[in-house]
Formats: C-alpha cells, structure tokens, sequence
C-alpha cells in the first residue's frame, strides 16, 4: 500500500505546490514509484511547474465523470519514469467532485504507488477537506512569516478531524542571512508555534522560481540537497534539515551577509 500524503499550508503563495512537485521527483530519485494528484481544481498548475501542460489528454475530472480510467489520465514525468502526475482542470465546477471521488481514485491506484502525493488548494474551504479525505499524512508548508504560520495553524487544527496518523512542518523560502542577524523568524521559534515535528527546511532561492515558472525542477545546487534531505526524513524518519546559515558563518559569511544588505 501506498503512503497517501496531503501537502497543504493554510495561506496560499507560500510555494506549496513547488514543494509537492519536488517532493515528487526527489522521492522517485531515490527509487519509490510516486504519483502526484493535483486536486486544486480550477486552479490548477502543477502539469505547467512540471513541464507537463502539452501532455496532458484526461484529467482528474474525466476520470470522476467515467470518461476515462485512472491509468488513462496518469501523464509520466520523462525525466522520471517512476514517478507520474494525475492533472487537474481549469474549467469544472469543482462542486462536482467530492472527498469520496478522490479516495475513489486513490484506492485504484494505492497498490500501484509507494508514495500518493495529494497537492491541496490553499485554504480551508471545500476543496481542503476534499483532498484531505482521502489522505493518512500530512505536510504542512509554511514560510518564516506571521500570517503564513498563523493560517497553518488553523490548518493543522482542521487536520485532527481527520484520519491523519502523523502531520510534518516544512518550512520553505528560508534566508540564512537574514536568521543569522536576528531579522527573520527563527526555526525554533516557528516549530514551538506549530507544535508538530520538523521535517525540512528549504532556503529562499530565486532560482527555483524561475526554474519552476519555466516548467522545470531543480537537480543541484542548496534547494536541491534540501529536497533530498526532504525526502530521506520522510521516507526514513529522520531528521537531517538543511542548514540555511552555513554560507554566513565565520568571517566571510559575516562579509557576505552585509553586503547583502547592501545590494
């Protein structure tokens, strides 16, 4: 059976969804078959952060109205042939489909997959319980900001009325420089404000957006050792989180960090 794990975040902007695909193909890096359900319907955007948008024939909303099979509307990442996106769609009415349609399409596939990753629209309207349902895990995306840890957790709130057995804090668009100098939230502090246990943390990095924006993911650099690390705690059930600060340690790092204030 598969790991069925909802990433959510409460706030929306906080890069959730760059989290998700990541997550994806970081996990299949490492050898699990994995399948991403994009279960923001109307919003949708993962098949266009992955490079998928002109491969995609059948979407999840083809799959719950009968016109297609699940195996039919799966698109294949090509750089990653274990891993596989259910698309979502602009155009449906999202009322249409229900927490039942999507644990439907999770129990076809669940003996098919190591890893089930269900991306959640930001919120806590309907389509958050309806892609919740389905799921035993949680990841909850924040970034070092008030509003962003405040949303979450309202969400890891919502999270104890369902059938979720452990929930996991990732923190995302992390700036050493700016926690060295006492100027950004710290992880400790953002941890004990949540109350669930930290499972990675991800440094602000430009690059990914840009990377992201153009359809692809990254495969080195920082981003790309904290989603491998990522990956490991969760498959692992360790706790090895990427040092944000390292590069403003020492002497140089203290030069670096100023002028950066200064660019």
């Amino acid at each position: 059976m598969a790991r069925k794990i909802v990433v959510t975040s409460g706030k929306g902007g906080v890069g959730k969804t760059t989290v998700c695909a990541n997550l994806g193909v970081y996990l299949s890096r490492l050898g699990f078959r994995v399948v991403i359900l994009d279960v923001d319907i109307g919003l949708n955007n993962l098949d266009v952060v992955m490079g998928l948008e002109k491969q995609v024939v059948f979407d999840i909303t083809d799959v719950v109205s009968g016109k297609c099979r699940v195996r039919q509307a799966l698109v294949q990442v090509p750089d990653y042939p274990s891993l596989y996106l259910l698309p979502s769609t602009h155009t449906y009415a999202s009322s249409k489909i229900s927490g039942e349609h999507i644990k439907n399409i999770v129990d076809i596939i669940d003996h098919s997959f190591d890893y089930i990753l269900i991306d959640c629209p930001a919120g806590v309207e309907a389509g958050f319980h309806r892609a919740v349902y389905p799921a035993t895990e949680a990841l909850v995306v924040v970034t070092p900001h008030l509003s962003s840890i405040r949303d979450a957790d309202k969400v890891v709130g919502l999270l104890s009325q369902y059938n979720i057995e452990s929930k996991g804090l990732v923190i995302n668009r992390m700036r050493g420089d700016l926690l060295m100098s006492g100027e950004m939230i710290g992880i400790e502090n953002i941890v004990k404000a949540m109350n669930i246990s930290l499972v990675g943390v991800v440094p602000e990095d430009d690059f990914v957006s840009k990377m992201s924006a153009q359809g692809h993911i990254m495969t080195d650099g920082e981003s790309a050792r904290a989603f491998t690390l990522l990956a490991e705690n969760i498959h692992n059930g360790c706790r090895k989180i990427f040092d944000c600060t390292y590069k403003y340690k020492g002497l140089f790092g203290y030069l670096k960090r100023n002028i950066r204030k200064l660019v």
